[in-house]
């Protein structure tokens, strides 16, 4: 017997490439980060949510519904504490902005330094990886079959539909930046990232 339902797994398949591509704050963060730092930093944005996005995939494996139902409060902690750090990062972009080109190129700097983990943080707190896993993976999920592989093969689909979808969008965002030469152009851009991570963290601060 196969690990998965090839049917099933098949509307898994579609199901995940429509929340992949669907605008979340994780998909803000990336195009936000390639636009503000470059390629470079959003793909280490990617690996940072990516990342984040094993660690949920473990907590399926243990049973997260369970974990959201007997402590819902400490994952609404979670939400709220990494919508103040992406709205931080927000701020910042926008007083970089305010300040002119020499916090510009500091900023820039900084940010693919910490791009890794803040994409990290970004994907933690965001609500909508765990709707997802506890309530649009578990249908998919076979009773009748064994649960590893099936989370595993699952888990694999997740990560690398969400791997193309976040760094069509961080790629798109450094391909901006690449263009940006003219100090006033940068100015501008960093403002919209700045409203560009504004939103992404009442996206994850207010969704419950």
């Amino acid at each position: 017997m196969l690990p998965v339902d090839p049917a099933l797994y098949a509307l898994f398949l579609g199901t995940m490439t429509i929340f992949a591509i669907t605008p979340g704050p994780a998909n803000l963060y990336a195009i936000a980060t390639g636009v503000r730092s470059g390629p470079r930093a959003a793909l280490l944005g990617v690996a940072g949510m990516n990342t984040a996005t094993l660690v949920w995939i473990g907590a399926a494996a243990l049973g997260l519904g369970a974990l959201v139902n007997a402590f819902p409060k400490a994952f609404r902690v979670i939400a709220i504490l990494g919508a103040l750090y992406v709205a931080w990062l927000g701020m910042k972009s926008l007083w970089s902005a305010w300040k002119g080109a020499a916090q510009l190129k500091d900023a820039r700097g900084s940010a693919e330094a910490t791009a890794f983990r803040d994409g990290f943080a970004v994907q933690f707190a965001n609500p909508k990886i765990v709707v997802f896993f506890t309530a649009v993976l578990p249908p998919f999920v076979d009773p009748a079959r064994p649960g590893v592989p099936q989370l595993m093969l699952l888990g694999a689909a997740v990560i690398v539909l969400d791997v193309i979808a976040m760094a069509g969008y961080g790629l798109a965002g450094g391909a901006l930046a690449r263009a940006l030469t003219e100090p006033r152009a940068q100015r501008v851009f960093a403002t919209v990232v700045g409203v560009l991570l504004l939103i992404a963290a009442a996206m994850i601060g207010l969704r419950d």
